[in-house]
């Protein structure tokens, strides 16, 4: 077994795309609380509170401790698995009841989203890796959240803030996609999943919206309601489209060998499993319960796998190299 000097010195190497283990993790939860799978659903939320603990801890000391290293980490696009984590855990936990537990979870996430994506857009440039779809991610993971706490609360500011959210995340898709490497599809170590899940994961604001909607808050008139309903249509549409694309890519250029950024290909198989689920729900669309099940599974298969690879790729660095050597390996994967 490793000693805690050892343990410790490769928890604190661990890059800012980590953040998307939480997420995966926390989407498949939510994933399976949707579809009635109540006690896999909880396993998981544990894990992702667990995980979220760490990364905090960690994120805290390189901000108090460690100002030199902070600035790198910020600035990459995989800093917003941060906000984009913490949001998919305040969803998680708004399902149990503990609203003021997710209340201060959007508030915290409120509060790193600006700050962490000005740096991210200030880092953007032509030809990027798939994490640049992260802005888009971060900001409707608040609008999914708010949308949320929003119906839990009867709170009418917190869904009309939500749906600015809503579309600003759809913009911010728009300019990402811009400055997406399409080469990417093919050679990509997992990150270029989150071209899809970025329009999944506003398929899933889009039906907290329409859901959040009841007679005593009365949020969205009859125009208002068809165009969010078509509009997350829409995007649901588009993310099922990128899924099957990125499919095929996965078997006509298989990438067996575990990357940290495969957590970032199961968010995508997660949130669009839960989108789907959530828009039949939210729009009374019962044929779509079956192929969201279908997905959800997909992405649980997906989730154990690169799961183990992690634990995997763990002991081998626990055992391997040492430290200093490691830490080099971790920023050349890092995304830019």
């Amino acid at each position: 077994m490793p000693g805690t000097s050892s343990l410790r010195a490769w928890w604190a190497q661990r890059p800012p795309a980590a953040g998307a283990a939480v997420m995966a993790t926390g989407i498949v939860s939510v994933g399976l609380h949707l579809a009635g799978h109540e006690v896999l659903s909880r396993i998981l939320l544990a894990m992702t509170g667990a995980a979220w603990l760490g990364l905090a801890a960690d994120f805290v000391v390189r901000l108090l401790w460690e100002r030199p290293r902070w600035p790198a980490a910020a600035g990459t696009p995989a800093a917003l698995t941060a906000v984009a984590a913490t949001t998919v855990l305040g969803t998680r936990v708004s399902a149990l009841g503990w609203q003021a537990l997710a209340g201060a979870l959007l508030a915290l996430a409120t509060l790193l989203w600006p700050v962490l994506l000005v740096d991210v857009i200030k880092q953007w440039k032509p030809r990027m890796p798939g994490a640049v779809f992260l802005g888009c991610v971060a900001t409707e993971g608040l609008a999914v959240l708010g949308a949320t706490l929003a119906a839990a609360e009867r709170a009418a500011w917190l869904a009309h803030a939500a749906l600015v959210l809503f579309w600003l995340g759809l913009v911010l898709y728009g300019f990402a996609l811009a400055r997406f490497e399409p080469g990417e599809m093919t050679r990509g170590a997992g990150d270029q999943w989150v071209a899809g899940g970025a329009p999944a994961i506003s398929a899933l604001a889009g039906s907290r919206l329409i859901a959040a909607d009841s007679a005593q808050l009365r949020l969205w008139n009859d125009d208002a309601h068809g165009v969010l309903r078509a509009v997350t249509a829409v995007v649901l549409v588009l993310a099922v489209a990128w899924y099957a694309v990125l499919l095929v890519t996965e078997v006509g250029w298989p990438r067996p060998r575990y990357d940290v950024r495969r957590w970032a290909t199961v968010f995508p198989l997660g949130v669009t499993a839960a989108a789907t689920l959530s828009f039949a729900a939210a729009d009374d669309v019962p044929w779509l319960k079956g192929p969201g099940q279908v997905l959800l599974w997909i992405a649980v298969a997906a989730w154990l796998a690169v799961a183990a690879g992690a634990v995997l790729n763990a002991r081998t660095e626990l055992r391997g190299p040492a430290p200093r050597h490691r830490a080099e390996r971790f920023r050349s994967r890092a995304p830019r």
